[in-house]
């Protein structure tokens, strides 16, 4: 009979309960915990006026910020991270816990709805709404180069040699080429593309508006295929890895996961939480609920994908 009030004062003071149902651990995340950035075993958070570092056994550090937002870059000891207030990319001394610098790119997507990515030996990030990625070099922390893209880009990932840029407004991704610092291959997509990835053989970029997942060829740079996961998928974020795509959604669960050799859904885990990110490691997956305040561990990604 004590469970339920054990369960809740855990929640209330930040202790870590197991969903045994999915062998979840619930982390207490007060604020606004949203997008994720993997570094080693433990996860660094946006929140409201911060950045934090949160391990299965609690917080670990704060960085206070005006307003990080979007899904953030860990590369070589360094947190990159945007600020919607300030329109700046922060890099962040993950060690120190302190903004070492602050590079004022601009911000494209003044909402929060973006990715800084790490890739090339360089950072990048979607610098102004009318169509403009920056190339940052971390070892100046200078803007060296902007790419005109099509307007509305927001959305970026690196990979396959590449870097691969949505526009929800244009409906399209494009493919920027390191090299040239030029788009060498525009794709068309579905309805209110957003967030994506690049791994397990392909380009993965969810198309809200259709609920459905594209899976672009990055040889042919066209779509060859799509997954219907649901109604929508809205505010959800995606990744890759183990063999599978990891998707977080809003509506029916908290992730699915898509086999990239069938193209089927093979999991559809937790209950719907609203909206919030996803990150996959080896070990487990990470997931954040803003709406209910809470991180959660997933371990054995073998086991859930099954």
């Amino acid at each position: 009979m004590m469970r339920p009030l054990i369960g809740a004062l855990a929640l209330a003071i930040g202790w870590s309960m197991p969903a045994m149902a999915q062998q979840e651990q619930v982390i207490a995340v007060p604020g606004f915990a949203d997008f994720l950035a993997v570094d080693g075993d433990a996860v660094w958070a946006t929140n409201k006026g911060r950045v934090e570092r949160w391990a299965r056994d609690g917080l670990k550090a704060t960085v206070p910020m005006a307003h990080p937002c979007g899904a953030m870059a860990f590369a070589r000891g360094t947190l990159w991270v945007a600020d919607c207030d300030t329109r700046t990319l922060n890099r962040i001394d993950a060690a120190a816990g302190r903004v070492a610098a602050s590079i004022p790119t601009g911000v494209a997507a003044p909402d929060g709805e973006l990715n800084v990515v790490a890739g090339a030996g360089a950072i990048w990030i979607a610098s102004d709404a009318a169509g403009a990625v920056a190339r940052v070099d971390p070892s100046t922390d200078k803007v060296v180069a902007t790419i005109a893209v099509t307007p509305g880009t927001s959305y970026l990932a690196f990979g396959f040699d590449a870097v691969w840029a949505v526009s929800l407004k244009g409906q399209t991704l494009q493919r920027i080429d390191p090299a040239t610092d030029t788009v060498v291959a525009t794709i068309p997509l579905g309805a209110r593309p957003g967030f994506l990835a690049a791994g397990e053989g392909a380009v993965w970029v969810q198309e809200q508006g259709d609920g459905t997942v594209a899976r672009i060829d990055p040889a042919s740079n066209t779509v060859v295929g799509r997954v219907k996961v649901g109604a929508t998928l809205k505010y959800g974020d995606i990744d890759t890895g183990g063999g599978k795509v990891w998707l977080r959604t809003t509506e029916d669960q908290t992730f699915a996961v898509i086999d990239p050799a069938t193209m089927a859904v093979t999991a559809r885990v937790g209950k719907a939480v609203g909206s919030g990110a996803l990150r996959y490691t080896p070990a487990g997956v990470w997931t954040s609920a803003h709406d209910i305040h809470t991180l959660s561990w997933w371990p054995d990604p073998a086991v859930i994908a099954k």
